[in-house]
């Protein structure tokens, strides 16, 4: 007897429902979220006639978490409902709205027994892609973090502070490069930058990792922190210079954050066996190579073709039709994780290769705006990717871009 197994997952407990072929109840039970419920979990599975030969499949609406490892480690189809589509499917079986804990677990189960096969399992990758997974997403957040909190203490700046920021606005990171966060450490108001010496100035820069031109640096920036500006009232801006430290050791934080999971991304990815194709492509290096890797993973039959990755990626456009009405439009339901390390890849391409640049500036002649031609060189690009993985080779510019002439 075939049977099916849905998991509603809550914080502190899991309701789990078995239905067999027909949609008929077997087994229902709530379960605690620790050792002891797994146990009861695998116990109830075993019951309803699971073996390793023919393990009962499981939906549950996440991913991830501890009881989802557990599970994979039993080696059983796992499928991860997206929670909207579970809410649609909540719909078939009740009108009125109503919504409980165990009729939720029927339901994951009887998607399982209807549409299973509309349904991707969760990939079976390597333990070396789950710990890439794991960092790159995590520098990615610090990565996000960091922007943020850059963005807050601008804002801050430029309340009380203007000439801090145009002092340091010729800097690569501005406000976020540890020369200007080394300097505002000693002067976080103009009142305090006044006072600043040269020789203080250049400790700061010593301090912050400079070798060269420290002496001539500290000088413009002592000129530049000197340039006259509307001020505050004193009490307000010794105020601000408070807030502006606070936010100052955020900042602090996040970017050494970036700086430690970059390095952690790039050793682990240094060592997958995926790393030397991943990085043969125009515009991936290191870390964009290495989110890339952690959004597609290394199960190469995750991915029934280079469509199914397109759309995944969200750099395939989507079709809308209904009677008389057609739209194209590009897709707003994808990995936002991959979506955006496509955006810099294909930037990053149309700058340093000369076939993905000729392909970017076609698609803009053709009428796309540039957010659209990035999307389509990526499109391009994560599609060669796809054939390059699943082939084993490494990027061939003549295939990848048949049609460039070179100038």
């Amino acid at each position: 007897m075939t049977i099916f197994c849905g998991i509603d997952w809550a914080e502190s407990h899991h309701d789990v429902a078995l239905v067999d072929a027909t949609g008929h109840l077997v087994a229902k039970r709530r379960i605690s979220d620790d050792p002891a419920g797994f146990a009861e979990l695998l116990n109830m599975l075993a019951a309803a006639g699971d073996t390793p030969q023919q393990p009962i499949p499981v939906a549950i609406e996440t991913p991830r978490g501890l009881l989802v490892a557990a599970l994979r480690a039993t080696r059983r189809p796992i499928y991860a409902i997206n929670p909207m589509a579970a809410a649609r499917y909540r719909g078939r079986h009740s009108v009125s709205g109503k919504k409980s804990d165990h009729a939720d677990a029927v339901m994951l189960a009887n998607i399982l027994r209807t549409d299973a096969h509309l349904h991707r399992q969760l990939p079976d990758d390597s333990d070396l892609a789950g710990a890439i997974t794991v960092l790159a997403r995590a520098q990615q957040d610090a990565t996000w973090r960091r922007s943020k909190a850059s963005n807050e203490l601008r804002s801050l700046l430029r309340e009380y502070f203007p000439t801090f920021l145009a002092a340091f606005a010729d800097r690569p990171a501005t406000i976020a490069s540890p020369e200007a966060r080394a300097v505002l450490a000693i002067a976080p108001t103009p009142e305090a930058a006044a006072r600043l010496t040269r020789p203080r100035i250049a400790a700061a820069l010593r301090r912050a990792g400079r070798v060269r031109g420290i002496d001539a640096a500290a000088e413009t920036i002592k000129r530049a922190l000197r340039q006259p500006q509307l001020r505050q009232r004193p009490l307000v801006e010794q105020a601000m210079g408070t807030h502006a430290l606070a936010l100052l050791a955020v900042l602090d934080t996040a970017c050494t954050s970036v700086d430690q999971l970059a390095q952690a991304v790039t050793e682990a990815f240094q060592q997958h066996p995926d790393h030397a194709i991943i990085t043969s492509f125009p515009g991936l290096g290191d870390l964009s190579g290495a989110r890339v890797l952690a959004e597609l993973g290394d199960d190469r039959t995750r991915f029934a073709d280079a469509r199914a990755v397109k759309a995944y990626a969200g750099s395939a456009p989507i079709t809308r039709s209904s009677g008389r009405s057609l739209s194209v439009t590009h897709r707003r339901i994808k990995n936002d994780r991959l979506a955006a390390a496509g955006w810099i890849w294909a930037f990053s391409a149309s700058n340093s290769c000369p076939p993905a640049r000729e392909h970017y500036l076609r698609r803009r002649e053709h009428g796309d705006g540039h957010p659209a031609a990035l999307r389509n060189l990526f499109n391009r690009l994560i599609g060669c990717l796809h054939h390059c993985l699943t082939t084993r080779q490494t990027y061939d510019q003549n295939r990848a871009f048949p049609a460039f002439t070179p100038s």
